[in-house]
C-alpha cells in the first residue's frame, strides 16, 4: 500500500446497535473496492463482535481507515478506543425496526466528543423496512439536526437505489456497480416534502441562509454543499442516507460522502505542531504467534520504519522496525505514515493503551482515553489447583488488551474478583483464559468482604502458661480494648515497673496485629481497634517473646467478646446516569438496596445523574438490573467510600452461614 498524504486520508468508525449490519457494511465496502468477491448473506450466521478492527481501504486515490466497533453494552472498553482514533462515524441503523439503544448510544457518544456523522438506514431492500418512520422518529429525538440526503428508491425486493434530495437526481444499482440517472418524475413531490426539511436544517448552519429560509428565497446548490459540510463538521447537522449493505446499495455514495463531508485530518489538527511526530496507543492485541501489536493514531508528524521513538508514559525509546496497517485482516507493511493515519507497531513491549509516543522527550503527554469502570463483579477460582499459579498471569496479558478490565485478589475473602462490563464480557473473560493461556476457571459465589470491629470498652487478662518437662511458656498481659475511630489500629503500653520487659512489649503489638486477621463473630478481618497495654508478668526463665504473642491472642479474643463486636459491611458510592423518565424507578430501587439517594443533577435535557450509597452486597447484580430498567440506557460508576454496621437481622444470618463453613 502507497503511502497517503493527510489530505486523502479519512478515519472512520462504524457504529450501531449489534444486528444492524455494521460488520456487512465494511464487508460490502471491502466488495465494493474489490477486496472481497462476496458479501455475506443476513442469513448467514450471525456473531456478535466484541472487538474493534481496522480495515484500511484504497479507492480513487484516498486511504479509508474502517474502525468497526461493537455494537453491545458489554464491549464499551473496545468502543472507547475506537472512538479515541476516529475523526467522523458512520451510525448504521436497521431500517426493518424502531429505533434501538445501539443507536441512541452511538448518537450519543459521538455527539459527547463532537465527532462528525452520518446515519445510514440499512435493510431497505427488506419488506418490513419502513424509512420515512426511521426518519420522522430521528426527527423527532434530535430536531432539525437531522438532514435527509436520500429518499429509497423503491421499496422491498423493487429497491434499486436512492433519489438524491440535495442534487435532485437518482442512483440506480446493479450489485457492483452504480448508475447515475435522471430522478424519476413521481419522486418529485416526495422529493420536495423532504428537500424542505433538508433546507430547515441548512438553514441552520449559517444566519445569511437562515434570512434566506424565512424570506422564502431558494438556496443555490453551492449553498447547500457549503452549509452541509459546515454543519456536518461543526456537529449542527446529521445527514441521513439508506441503502442495502447485503445488496451492495448505497456504498458507492458512502464513500463519496466520507470523501466530500468528512473531514481530513489537517481539520482537526488544533494547536499541535504538525511537523513534529506524536502519536497516541489507541488499542492493544497480544498475539500468541506475533506478540504485542500496537494500534497508534499519527497526530502529528510522520514515523518511518527504522525510526526510534520515545514512550512519554513510560519514559522509554523503543526502535520501530516495521510499520503496518490492516487490509481485510492481513497485516500490509508500510515505509511511513503520515499525519492522521492509523497504523500498526509491534513488538514494543513498553507500549500500552493511552500511551503518548513522541520523538522529542519534552512532548507532555496526552490525555488517557477515558475507558469505563467495571459495571459488575464475579468471582473465579482455578477449576485444576495447579492452573492457579496461572491465572494472575494470563489475566495481567489480558488486562493489557482490555482495558475495561478490573481484576484483584480481596485479602479479606481470598477471591479473585473480575471487575467486568456485565456478564457477555465476563464470558468473553473467560473464555480467552481457557483458549488463549490454557487456564479453566469456574465462577464462585462472589463474597462481600465484611469486616468486624467492637463497639464498647473491655479490660482483660491473657495469660499462657504451660509446662512441659524443660523450659515452659509462660506470658501474661491485661489490654484495655476501645474502638477507634480513624486508625484501624492504635497500639499504647502503659507498663510501670517492668512488669512487662520492654524486650516483650513489641511482641504483644504484634500478637494484636495477627490476631486482627480473624474476628470472633466470623473471622473476619478487625478494623478500628485500640489497644492499651498497662500490666502483666513475667517468668525469667519461661517468658519468651512466643509466649506473649499466644497471651495477646487470648487477651483479644476475650477483649473483643466483650466490648460489643459488631459485623462490618462495605458501603458502595454509586453514579448512576439514566434517561428522566426512569428516575423515579432507579431511586425506588436504591431504596429497595438498602440504600439511599444523596443527589441529583441534570446532565443534558432529558438525563440525571443520581449519587447514591448502597451496601456492596446489594449491588454485585446492580448493571443488570440497571440494564432491565432502563432498556440498557443508563449506566453508573461506582466505588468503596466507607464500612457501616450491618443490621441486626441481617449480620446473624451472615454470622450463622460463616460459622456453618468454619
Amino acid at each position: 500500500m502507497r503511502v497517503y498524504a493527510s489530505d486523502s486520508i479519512r478515519n472512520v468508525g462504524i457504529l450501531g446497535h449489534s444486528g444492524s449490519g455494521k460488520s456487512n457494511m465494511l464487508e460490502s465496502i471491502e466488495f465494493t473496492t474489490g477486496l472481497i468477491s462476496r458479501i455475506s448473506s443476513p442469513n448467514e450466521e450471525f456473531k456478535m463482535s466484541n472487538i474493534t478492527t481496522l480495515s484500511a481501504i484504497e479507492y480513487q486515490s484516498m486511504k479509508y481507515n474502517f474502525l468497526d466497533m461493537p455494537g453491545y453494552s458489554d464491549f464499551y472498553g473496545e468502543l472507547e478506543s475506537g472512538l479515541a482514533a476516529i475523526a467522523s462515524a458512520i451510525i448504521v441503523i436497521d431500517g426493518t425496526s424502531d429505533l434501538t439503544v445501539g443507536t441512541e448510544i452511538a448518537l450519543e457518544l459521538t455527539e459527547e466528543r463532537k465527532i462528525p456523522k452520518f446515519i445510514f438506514v440499512n435493510k431497505i431492500d427488506s419488506d418490513k423496512a419502513d424509512y420515512n418512520k426511521i426518519l420522522m422518529q430521528l426527527r423527532e429525538k434530535y430536531g432539525k439536526k437531522i438532514a435527509p440526503f436520500h429518499l429509497p428508491w423503491g421499496s422491498g425486493e423493487d429497491f434499486k437505489g436512492h433519489i438524491n434530495v440535495v442534487d435532485l437526481y437518482a442512483r440506480k444499482y446493479n450489485g457492483k456497480e452504480c448508475e447515475t440517472v435522471q430522478m424519476p418524475d413521481e419522486y418529485l413531490d416526495k422529493v420536495n416534502e423532504v428537500r424542505e426539511m433538508l433546507f430547515e436544517s441548512v438553514a441552520e448552519t449559517e444566519e445569511e441562509l437562515m434570512n434566506k429560509f424565512f424570506d422564502g428565497v431558494e438556496f443555490t446548490t453551492e449553498e447547500i454543499h457549503r452549509g452541509l459540510r459546515k454543519g456536518v463538521l461543526d456537529g449542527t447537522l446529521i445527514p441521513v442516507i439508506c441503502g442495502s449493505t447485503y445488496k451492495n446499495i448505497g456504498l458507492h455514495t458512502t464513500l463519496d460522502m466520507i470523501r466530500e463531508y468528512m473531514p481530513a485530518p489537517i481539520d482537526n489538527k488544533k494547536n499541535i505542531n504538525i511537523s513534529e511526530f506524536i502519536g497516541q496507543v489507541f488499542k492493544t492485541v497480544i498475539d500468541p504467534f506475533v506478540g504485542k501489536i500496537s494500534y497508534v493514531k499519527v497526530l502529528s508528524g510522520e514515523i518511518k520504519v527504522d525510526s526510534e521513538i520515545y514512550n512519554i508514559n513510560k519514559s522509554e525509546y523503543e526502535k520501530v522496525n516495521k510499520i503496518y496497517t490492516i487490509v481485510h485482516g492481513n497485516m500490509v507493511e508500510l515505509q511511513k505514515a503520515t499525519m492522521g493515519d492509523i497504523v500498526v507497531l509491534t513488538k514494543l513491549n513498553s507500549l500500552q493503551n493511552s500511551d503518548t509516543l513522541a520523538k522529542n522527550e519534552k512532548i507532555e503527554k496526552l490525555e488517557e482515553i477515558r475507558f469505563p469502570k467495571e459495571q459488575m463483579m464475579i468471582a473465579i477460582q482455578a477449576k485444576n489447583k495447579s492452573d492457579e499459579d496461572k491465572i494472575s498471569t494470563a489475566l495481567h496479558k489480558i488486562k493489557e488488551e482490555d482495558s475495561s478490565l478490573y481484576w484483584r485478589r480481596v485479602i479479606e475473602t481470598g477471591q479473585t474478583v473480575l471487575g467486568v462490563q456485565g456478564e457477555i464480557h465476563a464470558s468473553s473473560i473467560i473464555e480467552k483464559l481457557k483458549d488463549r493461556y490454557s487456564v479453566e476457571v469456574i465462577t464462585e459465589e462472589l463474597k462481600v468482604p465484611y469486616k468486624e470491629t467492637i463497639k464498647g470498652n473491655s479490660d482483660v487478662q491473657g495469660k499462657h502458661k504451660k509446662q512441659s518437662g524443660g523450659h515452659g511458656q509462660y506470658g501474661d498481659v491485661k489490654i484495655r480494648f476501645s474502638y477507634s475511630p480513624d486508625k484501624e489500629f492504635v497500639f499504647e503500653e502503659e507498663i510501670v515497673g517492668g512488669v512487662v520487659p520492654k524486650g516483650y512489649i513489641p511482641a504483644v503489638e504484634k500478637g494484636l496485629l495477627e490476631s486482627m486477621k480473624e474476628g470472633v463473630l466470623a473471622k473476619y478481618p478487625v478494623t478500628n481497634i485500640k489497644a492499651v497495654l498497662y500490666d502483666g508478668s513475667y517468668h525469667d526463665v519461661d517468658s519468651s517473646e512466643m509466649a506473649f504473642k499466644l497471651a495477646a491472642n487470648l487477651a483479644f479474643k476475650k477483649g473483643m467478646l466483650e466490648a460489643k463486636p459488631v459485623l462490618l459491611e462495605p458501603i458502595m458510592e454509586l453514579r448512576i446516569v439514566v434517561p428522566e423518565e426512569n428516575v423515579g424507578d432507579i431511586m425506588g430501587d436504591i431504596t429497595k438496596k438498602r440504600g439511599k439517594i444523596l443527589g441529583m443533577s441534570a446532565i443534558n435535557s432529558d438525563k440525571q445523574e443520581i449519587i447514591a450509597e448502597a451496601p456492596m452486597a446489594e449491588t454485585f447484580k446492580y448493571s443488570n438490573d440497571l440494564k432491565s430498567m432502563t432498556q440498557g440506557r443508563g449506566y453508573f460508576e461506582m466505588k468503596v467510600i466507607k464500612y457501616e454496621e450491618v443490621p441486626t437481622e441481617i449480620a446473624k444470618k451472615v454470622i450463622e452461614k460463616a460459622q456453618k463453613q468454619i
